[in-house]
């Protein structure tokens, strides 16, 4: 998503200075500006929205301490019931709980009644630099493809290389999730191609107007 959004973002910002009748070292300035701006944009949002979600998590973890200091069997009850609703029988269930509240009584809580995993459990610095890398890598492939050749072979370079670049991240995305290969990369190029026409349009109509 990170990539596709700098593919569409900065893909769209050139086109729109370029269609405005700009100089190629405006469109260059215009889309480096947007690149830094897009990433560190995109890391301060994913950052603020993760640490977030893990100071929910961290509550949630407090609570649960809380009632295993305060009511210890009712918490080994409610863990047997979840058990029981996984398909074991009372007893067993009963006794599973027992085991594994033995060793640590939170993180069976943690990860059976929560639903928290300590392998993905919400990181806000790894989600920002991820974000801010992916929106980057994708930004750079419409950059590049501008800062090549003058008019009109820049636009049509740009244009050719952002929908070839959109059909691959959405057959592949279509294809790890296991959704229809066709339909979802050609959502994908409907909506990079619209935005790249509404914005070239709007910035044609700046141009003529002179401002």
């Amino acid at each position: 998503m990170g990539a596709n959004d700098g593919i569409v973002s900065i893909a769209s910002l050139v086109l729109g200075v370029a269609a405005a009748g700009a100089s190629s070292s405006a469109v260059l300035t215009a889309g480096i500006a947007g690149l830094v701006a897009g990433a560190l944009s995109m890391a301060a949002g994913e950052y603020v929205s993760v640490a977030s979600q893990r100071d929910a998590e961290e509550a949630d973890l407090e609570r649960e301490r809380r009632e295993l200091e305060r009511s210890p069997a009712e918490e080994l009850d409610e863990l047997a019931l979840i058990y029981e609703g996984r398909g074991l029988s009372p007893e067993l269930a009963h006794q599973v709980a027992v085991e594994l509240s033995d060793g640590d009584a939170l993180q069976t809580h943690a990860r059976d009644e929560l639903g928290f995993d300590d392998l993905r459990r919400a990181n806000p610095l790894q989600a920002a630099w991820v974000s801010a890398l992916s929106f980057s890598v994708g930004a750079a492939l419409p950059l590049i493809a501008v800062s090549i050749g003058g008019d009109p072979l820049r636009v049509i370079l740009t244009v050719a290389v952002v929908l070839a670049a959109l059909a691959a991240l959405g057959a592949t995305g279509a294809r790890l999730g296991g959704a229809p290969i066709v339909r979802a990369a050609a959502r994908v190029l409907l909506w990079g191609a619209l935005a790249m026409a509404a914005t070239s349009a709007i910035g044609y109509l700046v141009g003529a107007a002179g401002l």
